[in-house]
């Protein structure tokens, strides 16, 4: 091996490392996203809420 001889090139290296980014993005969009629109699909609009009632105290005025 020649000590004057050039480091090969890592231009190639570039566009995998784009897609893996690209791709990780996208992965971390879905894992954010997708619980969040199964829970608004699935959950039921119509919700009985209960209602609150209040209670008087008495002995305290």
């Amino acid at each position: 091996m020649e000590s004057d001889s050039q480091p090969p090139s890592y231009s190639d290296d570039k566009p995998p490392q784009r897609i893996a980014n690209i791709l990780g993005t996208a992965i971390a969009v879905l894992t954010l996203a997708l619980p969040l629109l199964v829970i608004a699909r699935y959950s039921h609009s119509n919700i009985n809420v209960i209602p609150q009632t209040s209670y008087e105290l008495s002995g305290y005025e």
